[in-house]
């Protein structure tokens, strides 16, 4: 279990997350919704000690998680990457066979075959050579899933991974979430689309500056909490009067 206890941010001195305390379950694909501004990247990036928070802690089965980098895979938004960066699609996910390696070893035929190999199961062989910059949003987030294959990662977190990418990109990286989620790693996406919650999560957590509930997705995702965070107007669009499941 990853667990967070405590947690809060302020950014020159304004509050962005007060008191945030949540789990995130293994073998389970977790998202995080909430509006624009609810702190969602500030939660991913404070417990992964990427930003200071003026207080909180972050666990994963009870040891601090700075302890398990090795086992952590983080996507970031495609807009924080810098695309300019002269690297190829290949190197990329060569870098995921890093953590395993040491400091003194570089990567051999394993670990290039590894690469290779992850770059065919997410359908972008035919790209190894091509610089990232020069991929589209959809192809540039396979990438990152094919690096988090070789890095043989067990919680992989993915902070809005299906922001303007195409339909088969989107389709081909659930479908991997899946497998990992069925493997018992830890699995949680920062996620927009309101619509694809109940396909595509097994837990939920509503985000809104502080947590307004979390658990299992038939249980969270429920007309009350949906006008309570986003509006009533959003809420009657996206659930029927008579069933409460979303359209």
């Amino acid at each position: 279990m990853l667990d967070i206890q405590n947690l809060t941010v302020a950014y020159d001195d304004t509050p962005v997350l007060t008191d945030v305390a949540v789990q995130f379950n293994a073998g389970k694909i977790t998202g995080i919704i909430g509006p624009n501004g609810a702190g969602k990247s500030t939660l991913i990036k404070a417990m992964l000690g990427l930003i200071r928070s003026q207080s909180g802690t972050t666990t994963y089965n009870g040891r601090p998680i700075k302890q398990f980098q090795r086992q952590l895979a983080y996507v970031e938004q495609r807009k924080d990457l810098d695309l300019t960066f002269p690297i190829t699609v290949f190197e990329v996910v060569l870098t995921g066979t890093y953590g395993q390696l040491g400091l003194f070893r570089r990567p051999g035929k394993p670990e290039r075959a590894a690469s290779l190999a992850a770059l065919d199961q997410v359908g972008l062989s035919a790209f190894a050579d091509r610089q990232i910059g020069n991929l589209s949003g959809g192809q540039l987030q396979r990438v990152f899933v094919a690096r988090a294959i070789v890095q043989q990662a067990e919680i992989i977190i993915l902070d809005e991974p299906f922001v303007g990418i195409d339909l088969q990109s989107e389709t081909a990286i659930m479908a991997i979430l899946k497998q990992w989620r069925d493997a018992g790693k830890t699995i949680i996406v920062v996620h927009h689309d309101l619509n694809k919650v109940s396909c595509y999560f097994d837990d939920l957590v509503i985000l809104n500056h502080g947590i307004v509930d979390a658990g299992p997705v038939a249980k969270v995702y429920q007309p009350e909490n949906i006008a309570k965070t986003f509006s009533s107007d959003l809420s009657k669009v996206l659930f029927t009067a008579t069933k409460g499941v979303a359209l």
